[in-house]
């Protein structure tokens, strides 16, 4: 359990004052200027240091992200960060844009430092409209307090933050796509290479970054990357905030201790699952795109990124959905897959057919109207799917997929006897 004192989000429940005054007494802005005068190099190692890895799904570590970015490329370096917060089940970064604007802006200062960056970007999901509000206001107190802007913070770095309202496409969630988006072009992939970190936006560098990632920056260098590598376990450091939803009695938002065990994670923080812990049927632990978990995992396991993995499934952005036995599983499922299927850019041959065909199948799978072998043939078409596409889209569509087959198989196999023995007595 994370201590109280160990908290990075103070008012993640808009309990407090999200404006700049609230902000100060709680801390953030309060010795900026001298976090930035330790320098660049001091910045990027002390977050290597703290293990921090990225908290927009893929884990990837934050500080070997950042020192990517070249030193000099004579050309005007970019951050951009990820508010398109898109994934079903996850809903964190909101309440970090609405009642903590200033925890990522302080960040996002810091972190454009220590890269070379004069400007930021911040996407923000179109649906989003308080959250920008929040944001745009907070940005103008920043602005006006000279935080940033000329002479950021009396640093003697100029740093310029603006808010980008995207379209809501869960397409533009892929850092590229977003980039694409950005530009005022169609939210779609790039091929990489090249990277963002050397062609980005407008062709020049730039680190395409979450907004929980960003906004626990300062406070790792405030309080000093062991402090913070010491919470959870190794390369599975530091907090994490979990949206919970489903089948539990309190859905919420959450900070909690990376590798917190789930089971305790729904049993304290949700008030546990409707009808009891053994009315459970599967969670999905990570955002819709990772494959989900049966009951008898969720006793032991972990909720960090190599725990999960271990277990075929994954963190992904912490949204936990929990399913009860009510939950019909298939149509959970298909109801995923529809959602893949209707994002899908197009542009890779796999993910646009396949989406669809894996849709269609799931589909008449729900009353057991396929034969036998057309499990193995859709398992078949999610391999094909994916690591074949130019982003994880096809993987997402995949996953929740295999994840089914893999534990509730035969679940599949008695509606499809069902049906047979309906027909026959037809």
């Amino acid at each position: 359990m994370l201590k109280k004192e160990d908290r990075i989000f103070k008012n993640l429940h808009g309990s407090e004052d999200w404006k700049l005054t609230g902000a100060k007494k709680r801390g953030i802005w309060s010795n900026t200027k001298e976090l930035i005068l330790k320098g660049d190099d001091y910045i990027i190692d002390e977050i290597k240091k703290s293990e921090l890895r990225g908290r927009g799904g893929a884990g990837f570590p934050a500080g070997l992200k950042w020192s990517f970015m070249p030193k000099d490329s004579g050309k005007p370096h970019y951050l951009v960060i990820n508010a398109d917060e898109s994934e079903p089940g996850t809903c964190k970064d909101r309440e970090i844009l609405r009642n903590d604007p200033h925890l990522l802006l302080e960040g996002c200062l810091i972190a454009g430092f220590a890269m070379h960056a004069h400007t930021c970007y911040i996407y923000i999901r179109g649906e989003y409209f308080n959250e920008s509000s929040n944001l745009q206001k907070a940005i103008d107190e920043a602005y006006d307090a000279k935080l940033i802007g000329k002479n950021a913070c009396g640093s003697d770095w100029d740093f310029d933050i603006i808010l980008h309202r995207g379209a809501g496409a869960y397409i533009c969630g892929e850092e590229t796509a977003l980039l694409e988006s950005l530009e005022g072009k169609k939210g779609q992939p790039r091929l990489k290479p090249p990277f963002p970190a050397g062609v980005g936006l407008y062709g020049c560098p730039t680190t395409v970054t979450n907004v929980e990632t960003i906004a626990v920056s300062p406070t790792i260098l405030r309080r000093g990357s062991e402090w913070f590598s010491k919470i959870g376990s190794p390369k599975n450091t530091g907090t994490k905030i979990f949206s919970i939803s489903g089948h539990v009695n309190n859905p919420c938002n959450v900070e909690e201790e990376m590798g917190i065990p789930l089971k305790e994670l729904i049993e304290v923080h949700a008030g546990g699952v409707i009808g009891g812990w053994d009315n459970l049927l599967a969670i999905i632990p990570g955002g819709s795109s990772v494959p989900l978990i049966p009951k008898s995992v969720c006793e032991t396991v972990k909720m960090d990124f190599d725990s999960l993995k271990e277990v075929q499934s994954g963190l992904g952005t912490a949204a936990v959905i929990v399913m009860n036995k009510s939950t019909d599983i298939v149509e959970a499922i298909t109801r995923l897959s529809h959602f893949y299927k209707h994002e899908s850019c197009g542009q890779c041959t796999p993910c646009r057919e396949g989406t669809g065909w894996m849709f269609r199948i799931m589909e008449k799978m729900i009353n057991g109207n396929v034969h036998y072998d057309d499990i193995d043939k859709l398992l078949n078409v999610t391999k094909q799917i994916e690591g074949h596409t130019i982003c994880a889209l096809g993987d997402a569509a995949a996953w929740p997929i295999q994840g089914l087959m893999r534990h509730f198989r035969k679940e599949v196999e008695r509606r499809i006897e069902e049906n047979q023995k309906t027909r026959e007595v037809a």
